[in-house]
């Protein structure tokens, strides 16, 4: 919901935007961030971030990637890696990209010994035979979900380098669900798993 120009005199917050504050804010931000800055929502999220990383392999269907990047954000998740093609359509991430830290790879390869360079265990979602149910599985604090292209899933040399493959269990008719869909249950299963769990430490 947007907000008009904030009533003078204004708060003293360096977290403010002043032009925000003059002309009011109709981004799509939760209430906790109206008129804060980018930079000020940002150094927040940065703050409070998941361990858990989402990542999505050279995807023909690039409006899906908006898609994931936009439920990442809602998960607060790490980081999301692009793997293969650079180039995606941001409209589907509805500008939450400006909030998320995006990461490109050129290939599975480099994007594997970035994983293991960062201690971080490769899940690849994907219903494909010898995958688990996720809903059954206990997923790793430190991990990277990796989701293929809709059509072929999980490329062969993905699949080789996930320490774990994971499937959505599904009760009707279609093979498949979409892409950005399947993410956003994936990253629901990691946080039912560990933010819950962290809050009752708490």
């Amino acid at each position: 919901m947007s907000v008009g120009p904030h009533p003078e005199p204004w708060p003293d917050d360096d977290r403010l935007d002043p032009a925000l504050l003059e002309a009011g804010d109709t981004r799509n931000v939760i209430d906790r961030y109206r008129y804060w800055s980018m930079e000020a929502i940002v150094a927040d999220l940065d703050r409070r971030r998941h361990p858990f990383h989402v990542a999505v392999e050279n995807w023909e269907h690039d409006f899906n990637i908006g898609t994931v990047v936009r439920n990442a954000n809602a998960f607060l998740a790490a980081r999301v890696h692009i793997i293969g093609r650079r180039r995606w359509n941001r409209r589907g991430a509805m500008v939450t990209d400006r909030y998320q830290h995006v990461q490109h790879h050129a290939t599975v390869s480099a994007f594997s010994r970035w994983a293991s360079s960062e201690d971080l265990a490769v899940i690849g979602i994907d219903n494909i035979d010898g995958s688990v149910p996720i809903e059954r599985t206990a997923l790793p604090e430190r991990c990277v979900l990796v989701f293929g292209q809709e059509g072929p899933g999980l490329s062969p040399e993905m699949q080789a380098a996930s320490s774990l493959l994971c499937a959505i269990t599904q009760y009707g008719s279609t093979r498949s669900i979409n892409a950005g869909v399947a993410s956003g249950i994936a990253m629901y299963e990691w946080a039912s798993q560990h933010v819950s769990a962290a809050n009752e430490r708490t």
